[in-house]
């Protein structure tokens, strides 16, 4: 008689089963779009109403967290916002695809809690086309881990799958283990910055497998959403207390103030 194992698929094998489902639906229904669900030409797209609703965050941005200017003008010389300038974040460059709002919500929370892991490949293309300057080929893209606890629950980590998608779009080395949470923390989304790195202090570290291969390297991390930076500083000390040589970051989408936030659709080529 088969065992239980063998009649139940894992929990960590669901989500597998969950996409060769919804690629089968592809085949057999209309393609829908990623973030409504209409139809659209082309699986793994969104449609024209909700493409119109995604800004993405275009020159000028701040050169280390990805926050958009107004203007050319409230840029100055040396792109860097307040923050940044007062209170330097510990890695050099950062990037940021899609402003937060209710257009890039639905795709990032569909990735993040619905299961809908198709998004990621949509949203690493962003990713692609914000970071490029960034994504060399001797770079190392590193995803900010989930505790095990969270990632038993959810099955998967949604930053691993934006950093595996864009490891395929530019041919770069993806070290999905290489960081780990050593200590379960509370959900930060309600958190200011300075709560947020009390709440993470000691919280993450680097695999011990991964450290002699780190040294002199360039990093770059992998979020879905980069709010006040907490977790990703976190991460980027982690990071350049075994030697890394460069740390960047590249996150799907950057919650903006309202007056920083403006449309670039008409501007920018994006790919849908």
């Amino acid at each position: 008689m088969p065992g239980f194992s063998s009649i139940f698929p894992s929990r960590l094998f669901l989500p597998h089963l969950r996409r060769t489902a919804h690629r089968a639906l592809d085949l057999l229904l209309p393609p829908h779009c990623l973030s409504c669900g209409g139809e659209v030409a082309q699986a793994g797209h969104v449609c024209a109403e909700c493409f119109t609703h995604l800004h993405l965050i275009a020159a000028p941005a701040c050169r280390k967290c990805g926050i958009p200017f107004t203007s050319e003008a409230a840029a100055g010389e040396d792109p860097t916002c307040h923050d940044c300038l007062h209170a330097p974040p510990p890695w050099e460059a950062g990037r940021a695809a899609l402003v937060y709002d209710d257009g890039s919500r639905r795709l990032i929370l569909g990735l993040k809690y619905g299961d809908r892991t198709e998004n990621a490949a949509l949203l690493a293309r962003y990713m692609h086309l914000s970071g490029r300057d960034l994504l060399r080929p001797d770079a190392i893209l590193v995803p900010v881990p989930l505790h095990r606890r969270r990632l038993f629950t959810r099955r998967y980590n949604q930053s691993a799958l934006l950093a595996g998608e864009l490891s395929r779009l530019g041919g770069i080395a993806h070290w999905p283990d290489t960081l780990m949470r050593i200590r379960h923390t509370r959900p930060l989304g309600h958190m200011a910055g300075p709560q947020r790195r009390a709440t993470l202090h000691g919280a993450i570290a680097v695999r011990p497998h991964r450290i002699a291969g780190l040294r002199g390297r360039h990093v770059i991390l992998v979020d879905d959403v980069m709010t006040t930076g907490s977790t990703l500083g976190v991460c980027a000390t982690a990071l350049h207390a075994h030697g890394v040589a460069r740390i960047d970051v590249l996150s799907a989408a950057r919650v903006c103030p309202p007056t920083g936030v403006r449309s670039v659709t008409d501007t920018v080529s994006l790919p849908n």
